[in-house]
């Protein structure tokens, strides 16, 4: 049962390449039959090379025709190729029969090639549903049981032994190893793991064995968003490849009635005869389709996201890989995406009757409902500690959160937010403050009902690679960049400084930041804006282009971000940059030659300088030569 299996797979993967291949052996016996004079033979080669290798054009003509009332180019390159066929048994001159199956031939090769692009994109998704097994091997009441992915909830803990691949994204509760994550963030060497950190699904486990508490759905892994963008990324058309799809339908209107003037006039007009017009007219036909232009957009877009994929950078559709080839400006944000956003905590000072352990008790209290970087930094310091989650916590995106603590309000956030709460801020903690973000530290204020209890300074370490970005970026022309931050002053600009760049924009709310990418894009027009938290959502969706950091970021901006850097590294932005505007000049130099091949021949033809398989092998030659050029950016 396995090979059947096997085999019909084979078949619906590739029944563009066997259609064409058969078409083109039919064609060739058929061919071999007429010379030998064996006419019946041939024509029972011929038109079962017409119907195999025209099938799904005239399918999906047909389709258009009587659902939509279009015409589109599949139908012509039918009607065309039948028409050399008729027009061959009436004046018995079959070569003209053998021309409309080399025209069917070439656009089945044709499709076949365009059909390439979309099965690597889907064979990417393909591998990548393989990494995920379809079992887990769960601990219930301390026996271990094997129990489908699916049925995974939120709390289950796993065991994943050495050398089987994580099942679902979670939390290490015990154990050490080194996991394989190349499949899912493009990072050639393992990576260490031990307790708490998060493992990802599709990720190989090495020598250690581990215990993983799932803490989230399984449909909502990283592995499983990855899928389900670069299957987005396969159906939504760039506008680009829209314009075009919408002048297909214009201008197949406009070759049907040229054609039919073209059957009809030039007797009465130029006194041509009827064999020699209604060859003419079929030339036009095929000449004239714009086969090549629509094949001009799409392949080299599918093959710049397929090449993308491949280095860890997923687009979501292929308008944001034409856009980011485009892009005059970036805006950053700094903690998670300018910074590795493993922040910790530096130091913590307490002022009146308050110790430095109260200070972090109380603003773990309401951090553990955060899943800001420096949340997980007190919560983290403050583990030790016997503390308390607050109630009725909400979280203010760059400025701070509150929450209520046995009966009083506790407030934990910059200056500015907490000065709304209480009655002033010490004198003494201020200096203290101000020497501290002079350093390029991070600080949080932490009060209780109306008093300031203390602060704590937050160091986070630059990204390695943020300066070779930055100066990347700059090479490749890009005429501004800037931070956006919801941190002070001082702190941004000594990570500014640190990278390269010249142009902070500090203490700014989520609306701030949308405001700041909207004057950008007034002077810039095409702005990129690259976060990793849910503050940056709103900024992400403004810009031309959001890119989200895949680990670090969350869930809102990986949904919101157009672009997703699955290992986090910032270098990729350059490539991403690189990708968009190679298959900018690659959609150019397509849509050139499509049009300069369709004049060249529309000009043969009138000139009577060209016959059918002449224009047959110019029209599909230039298709198929446009096609692989697209599919260039596979490499």
């Amino acid at each position: 049962m396995l090979y059947p299996q096997r085999f019909n797979q084979f078949t619906r993967e590739h029944a563009d390449t066997l259609a064409a291949l058969l078409c083109g052996l039919l064609l060739f016996l058929g061919w071999f039959a007429l010379h030998l004079g064996a006419l019946g033979l041939a024509f029972l080669l011929l038109p079962a090379a017409y119907v195999i290798g025209g099938y799904e054009s005239a399918r999906e003509g047909l389709t258009t025709l009587f659902k939509e009332k279009e015409l589109d180019v599949d139908l012509l390159m039918i009607v065309a190729a039948i028409g050399a066929a008729s027009l061959g048994l009436w004046r018995r001159e079959y070569h003209l029969i053998i021309d409309g199956a080399i025209l069917i031939l070439i656009f089945a090769i044709s499709g076949a090639l365009e059909g390439y692009a979309m099965q690597r994109t889907e064979r990417s998704i393909r591998s990548l549903m393989s990494l995920t097994p379809d079992t887990a091997r769960v601990l219930l009441q301390g026996r271990e049981e094997e129990i489908p992915i699916s049925q995974l909830k939120v709390g289950n803990e796993i065991v994943v032994k050495p050398g089987e691949l994580i099942p679902t994204d979670g939390i290490i509760l015990s154990g050490y190893s080194t996991l394989n994550q190349a499949a899912i963030t493009g990072e050639s060497l393992p990576v260490e793991k031990t307790v708490g950190e998060e493992v990802f699904a599709g990720t190989l486990n090495g020598y250690g064995a581990l215990q993983i508490k799932v803490h989230k759905p399984a449909q909502s892994s990283l592995i499983q968003r990855v899928i389900r963008l670069v299957e987005q990324a396969q159906t939504e058309a760039p506008p680009s490849q829209e314009f075009i799809d919408r002048f297909e339908k214009g201008y197949a209107k406009v070759i049907v009635v040229a054609g039919i003037l073209l059957a009809i006039l030039p007797p009465f007009l130029w006194g041509w005869d009827w064999e020699t017009t209604i060859y003419r007219a079929l030339t036009f036909l095929v000449v004239a389709s714009p086969c090549a232009l629509m094949a001009a957009i799409m392949p080299t877009l599918l093959s710049g996201i397929a090449n993308g994929a491949r280095q860890g950078i997923l687009f979501k559709n292929g308008a944001q890989l034409e856009k980011i080839g485009k892009v005059r400006a970036i805006a950053f944000d700094k903690t998670g995406t300018l910074t590795t956003g493993q922040v910790q905590v530096f130091q913590v000072v307490s002022v009146n009757e308050y110790t430095e352990s109260d200070v972090l008790k109380i603003a773990a209290s309401v951090e553990s409902s955060s899943e800001h970087p420096i949340g997980k930094a007190i919560v983290q310091a403050a583990g030790d500690l016997n503390w308390v989650g607050a109630i009725q916590v909400q979280a203010i995106p760059g400025q701070g959160i509150i929450g209520i603590l046995q009966q009083q309000q506790v407030i934990v956030g910059n200056a500015v937010f907490v000065q709304q709460y209480v009655t002033n801020l010490p004198e003494e903690l201020q200096e203290i403050v101000q020497f501290w973000e002079q350093q390029g530290k991070t600080v949080v204020w932490v009060a209780q009902g109306v008093e300031v209890m203390g602060v704590i300074a937050i160091a986070d370490e630059v990204r390695s690679q943020a300066a070779a970005t930055i100066t990347r970026l700059k090479q490749l022309g890009i005429e501004q960049i800037v931070i956006l931050t919801g941190d002070n002053e001082e702190t941004a600009q000594s990570v500014a400084k640190a990278v390269g760049i010249e142009r902070v924009y500090a203490q700014l709310l989520p609306e701030d930041k949308l405001d700041v990418i909207r004057s950008l894009q007034q002077q810039y027009q095409t702005v990129a804006m690259v976060g990793d938290g849910i503050n940056d959502a709103p900024a992400l969706a403004q810009a031309s282009v959001g890119i989200a950091m895949g680990i670090s970021g969350s869930d809102v901006a990986l949904e919101t971000a157009d672009i997703v850097l699955m290992a986090d590294r910032l270098e990729k932005i350059a490539v991403a940059m690189h990708l968009g505007r190679r298959s900018q000049s690659i959609v150019k130099q397509n849509i050139v030659v499509a049009l300069g091949f369709i004049m060249l021949l529309l000009v043969g033809n009138f000139l009577g300088s060209i016959n059918l398989p002449i224009g047959v092998i110019g029209h599909e030659g230039s298709t198929v030569l446009v096609t692989l050029s697209g599919l260039r950016l596979l490499k």
